[in-house]
């Protein structure tokens, strides 16, 4: 399962959220503002996204796919940031901004690190997804990172243009977090299927992990972000 938690954080990134109804509202600034806040309140486009991932992952059970969610949901809403400095030129401009989150780097990786040294411990009664989900819960550290939003105004609306793997491993608290081995190497839970072809379509590591592919569930709240 190389990327369940690091998939639960990071797949929700809101690209191009425009989310103005009003002139006042279409500022860099106010769309940085906006973006953020959607984590913080885990609107229905963020949580819809997260369920997708979360059902598409076959490694999971129903009530880990359920306490998963619950866990995202509250590292979102604790999301707190800070606007610093907001540059405008032309039909571009860049808005600095410090975020804050629990920082999970060192959980994954003891987890991982344990996982790879006792792969008989994991069974379908005692899975991995579960053992990481309480080392995860325990995090109190948080770390305070700069974002630098970059953004594009179209017909003379302000975009947040799509964010960098690195900064999305900021957003979902695992920035830092070391490359482990792939679930076509480990097996897990679900009859001891290996996930290895479907990977894409799993909530691994990529989610508090590297996000090594950039398939990122952002079209449809692109799409509802344009049309608000």
């Amino acid at each position: 399962m190389k990327k369940v938690l690091c998939s639960l954080m990071a797949l929700v990134i809101l690209t191009g959220c425009s989310c103005a109804n009003t002139n006042m509202d279409n500022t860099p600034t106010k769309k940085v503002e906006a973006f953020l806040n959607r984590y913080q309140t885990a609107d229905d486009n963020v949580m819809n996204d997260l369920d997708t991932v979360l059902t598409g992952d076959a490694t999971l059970t129903e009530d880990e796919r359920s306490d998963y969610r619950e866990f995202m949901k509250k590292h979102y809403q604790d999301l707190k940031y800070e606007i610093k400095d907001e540059k405008i030129d032309g039909d571009t401009a860049t808005v600095e901004t410090e975020i804050t989150v629990r920082s999970y780097a060192n959980a994954l990786n003891e987890a991982n690190t344990y996982r790879n040294d006792n792969k008989d411990k994991f069974d379908d009664k005692n899975t991995f997804a579960g053992y990481r989900l309480e080392n995860l819960k325990k995090v109190t550290d948080t770390e305070t990172y700069t974002i630098y939003f970059h953004l594009t105004k179209t017909n003379d609306e302000w975009s947040v243009d799509p964010l960098s793997d690195e900064d999305l491993n900021k957003i979902s608290g695992s920035y830092g977090v070391n490359n482990v081995v792939t679930d076509n190497q480990v097996t897990d839970n679900t009859n001891n299927n290996t996930t290895n072809d479907n990977t894409n379509n799993q909530v691994t590591d990529n989610t508090v992990n590297d996000n090594t592919n950039n398939n990122r569930t952002n079209d449809n709240v692109t799409n509802d972000n344009r049309n608000s």
